[in-house]
């Protein structure tokens, strides 16, 4: 277990104010803002960014967050505002139910695994998502009766994987879009759920593989719903294909897996005292290559380069940033739906990790992108590109905030966490790629996914003026509550 650092986390809750030019009704400004880095004064282009940030939530649509957002690709609507289209119901009849504006901080979701991804796309008819979720007496859309179904369900009874957020309800995340760039095109790198899209984002691939050591052995799998094929706290690697990290420590270039503080390591795990919230194996599968063991020793990475959030916050803090990190929720903060956390609390999280990137006096030379790992089972009304066997998946919603993305921009680049291992490639290795004709440990993957994928760098003008921090309340809500631990 990770243990907390009380300074830092007091750090990270304070709001200090830091200049803005652009006004926001969740912004508190005083003091001149961060300088770019001295580096940053002759790098030009992509070379300016110095610090790659990716922080991955989990399991929301580009609809449910941002389908009423002015100018992006959002819900379909009438002249009048209403929403134009609508998924059948079998709950009701079969009565066709529109998306609706929700009222809870806490949705139910469904099932977003790839048997679900195949039903809610219906070949491109974008309408199974109430046909994906199972008849359960404890659920709003079986059994409406329930307490909290007045909340839970939209006006005509609609099951909440047809909901969508406004302004009012994640004003942090629309802030950001209003000031940054907004990506409308962003999808899931794999037409499945977390895991697999995790270890897209950190290998471009999800693969069984018949000897842990062997990179050969690998064989695309697009749901590893055998246990036995995936690794979890406490086990051996399973992964035998390389991941990225592998070309990055070949050349030198410094990363981090951020994870929640509270995260075990090594079980035996605390089961009494408080409540503990790490980030689950889903959302942390690195330990579980061998080739991360092969270069760390197994479970010996976790003091160098796995690392507490905490030692995120001290980073920005000291000005000791690598050159990329990757952000892992715990899951109290996580955004998953019908989990420990609410939208409310995975906001405030994001958003002290992003405060804490604009306090940084690297700020001037950072790119944060933010997402989500998958759809979460919510509607969304765009058929996801068919890029390979194995996805794209349903869209997810894509922020990159930087003092260099293009302000108040809409990117309708279609993109991916492919885009994300591209931009470290050609941001840190040269173009190196994830290819087994030129890496030094071959495996048998049967694309170099990145190879194809479109670029990032629309979302970026490294010709203007360097844009200030907007530093946010992470809880801009009237009613104050306790700030989740991270």
């Amino acid at each position: 277990m990770f243990l907390r650092r009380a300074a830092l986390a007091l750090m990270a809750i304070a709001l200090v104010a830091v200049a803005c030019t652009r006004t926001s009704t969740t912004t508190t400004t005083s003091g001149p803002p961060p300088s770019p880095t001295p580096s940053v004064t002759h790098a030009t282009g992509i070379d300016t960014l110095q610090h790659l940030i990716f922080i991955v939530q989990e399991n929301r649509s580009f609809d449910q967050y941002f389908g009423t957002y002015p100018g992006a690709d959002g819900i379909p609507t009438n002249p009048d505002g209403s929403f134009s289209v609508c998924v059948p119901d079998k709950f009701q009849g079969g009565r066709c139910m529109p998306p609706y504006v929700t009222r809870s901080i806490d949705q139910d979701g469904g099932p977003h695994n790839h048997e679900a991804s195949v039903r809610d796309v219906n070949g491109g008819q974008m309408d199974g998502f109430i046909d994906s979720l199972p008849p359960r007496p404890t659920k709003c859309w079986t059994t409406p009766t329930l307490p909290e179904c007045d909340v839970q369900l939209g006006p005509q009874g609609q099951p909440d994987v047809m909901s969508t957020q406004r302004r009012a309800a994640i004003p942090n995340y629309w802030a950001y879009a209003d000031h940054y760039a907004l990506q409308d095109h962003l999808f899931a790198p794999v037409d499945s759920w977390t895991l697999p899209s995790h270890l897209f984002l950190v290998s471009e691939w999800s693969a069984a593989c018949a000897n842990p050591n062997d990179p050969m052995s690998c064989h695309s799998d697009i749901n590893l719903s055998d246990p036995s094929l995936r690794w979890d706290y406490g086990k051996k690697p399973v992964y035998a294909w390389t991941d990225l990290t592998w070309l990055m420590d070949e050349q030198q270039v410094s990363w981090r897996y951020y994870v929640g503080n509270d995260t075990c390591a090594q079980p035996p795990c605390p089961t009494t005292g408080r409540q503990f919230y790490g980030t689950s194996y889903n959302r942390n599968p690195l330990p579980g290559f061998s080739s991360f063991a092969d270069r760390h020793g197994q479970g010996g990475s976790w003091k160098d380069n796995i690392l507490p959030v905490d030692d995120y916050l001290s980073a920005a803090s000291d000005g000791t940033l690598p050159d990329v990190a990757w952000v892992a929720p715990a899951s109290n903060v996580s955004d998953h739906p019908g989990g420990p956390s609410t939208i409310r609390t995975a906001m405030a999280y994001v958003t002290r990790v992003i405060n804490a990137a604009m306090r940084s006096p690297e700020w001037g030379s950072t790119a944060v992108f933010l997402t989500w790992d998958d759809w979460g089972g919510f509607y969304d009304h765009v058929m996801p590109k068919r890029f390979d066997a194995m996805g794209y998946g349903l869209r997810v919603p894509g922020l990159v905030i930087s003092p260099w993305a293009k302000q108040g921009y809409i990117d309708h680049t279609v993109l991916s966490f492919d885009s994300y291992a591209k931009l470290i490639e050609d941001r840190f290795l040269n173009g190196a790629r994830l290819d087994p004709k030129t890496m030094d440990r071959p495996d048998s993957r049967p694309t170099v996914r990145e190879r194809r994928a479109n670029s990032l760098e629309k979302a970026f003008d490294f010709h203007q003026k360097p844009d200030p921090p907007l530093i946010l309340d992470p809880w801009p809500w009237p009613q104050k509550e306790p700030y989740p631990s991270f």
